[in-house]
């Protein structure tokens, strides 16, 4: 038992390093060196006998076995938290205005969510800015953001969230009419309807995962909007054939109302990331608001 304070710093800078990409950033998080932190995990891959990132000198990896030890390793030390965040709550009530920032596409991750947090927390108050402009946390004085895509800069601390899946979709009345895709390539014969980011024009390309390949689908936009609800409308319309998130299309798929499509073969993964600024790491209402939106958003995914 004489190791095992080294064993959880082992685990904190190995689960931080996987989680954030890096042993710099995850030097920030801990308040470490990177090259303390490269040691802490190194040191624990060798008590474990086990190599759980591959470094190189462009990127860090997980391996095989890290994946898997990053799961579990993750809820171990969620548990230590919130064991911790109990012992904490009955010192000090975590209270005070969060002002949040999101693209509009995140009220319907995060609405969910709030009323079981405001129960746990009730002395926290939230101003929620939705918007698909973009973010800018330090001039619009936001305590912390809802974000998908590219992290702004270095300057902000990250929580990356559970992943979860975009299905192509269309409705029946569609698919009665203009039949339904059975390959990749058929996509080309139908009417897709793509989604454009807001603040970048850029237009949202699906990705064709299978083993280990990834490949562009290629699709026939026969309309582009710049909202995923007008997307989600468009496709439930009839209009053609559309990507979106799954919480966003659930339940119309659960009714029937829309059709998951080329599920074996399409699977296209994507992340939120909860961004606040690194000064405010220690906040209790920002630490606890992260923390609990981290186990439950897209817990069942």
């Amino acid at each position: 038992m004489n190791n095992v304070p080294d064993r959880l710093s082992g685990l904190s800078a190995f689960v931080r390093t996987a989680d954030l990409g890096s042993f710099v950033a995850a030097g920030k998080a801990l308040g470490l060196t990177p090259s303390a932190v490269g040691k802490a995990v190194t040191k624990l891959e060798d008590q474990l006998g086990v190599r759980l990132i591959q470094r190189s000198t462009r990127k860090l990896s997980l391996t095989e076995e890290g994946r898997m030890f990053h799961e579990r390793c993750r809820r171990v030390l969620e548990e230590l938290d919130d064991a911790q965040e109990s012992l904490q709550r009955m010192r000090e009530m975590p209270r005070g205005l969060i002002r949040l920032s999101s693209p509009v596409i995140g009220q319907h991750v995060l609405m969910p969510a709030l009323p079981a947090f405001l129960a746990r927390y009730p002395e926290i108050e939230f101003d929620l800015d939705f918007s698909d402009q973009g973010v800018d946390l330090i001039n619009d004085g936001a305590d912390v953001a809802l974000l998908m895509g590219p992290i702004p800069d270095n300057r902000f601390m990250v929580r990356r969230l559970k992943p979860y899946r975009h299905l192509l979709c269309a409705s029946p009345s569609y698919l009665q009419q203009f039949g339904e895709p059975k390959a990749v390539s058929d996509l080309m014969a139908h009417r897709g309807i793509g989604f454009r980011f807001p603040d970048s024009g850029r237009l949202y390309e699906h990705t064709l995962r299978r083993s280990r390949s990834e490949l562009p689908v290629r699709h026939n936009h026969f309309m582009t909007c710049n909202s995923l609800e007008a997307v989600r409308e468009a496709v439930i319309r009839g209009i053609g054939i559309g990507c979106l998130p799954e919480f966003l299309a659930k339940e119309q798929i659960s009714s029937g109302t829309l059709v998951p499509l080329l599920t074996d073969i399409i699977d296209v993964i994507d992340q939120f990331s909860l961004v606040w600024p690194s000064s405010r790491h220690q906040s209790p209402k920002i630490r606890v608001f992260v923390d609990f939106m981290a186990r439950h958003l897209f817990a069942s995914a």
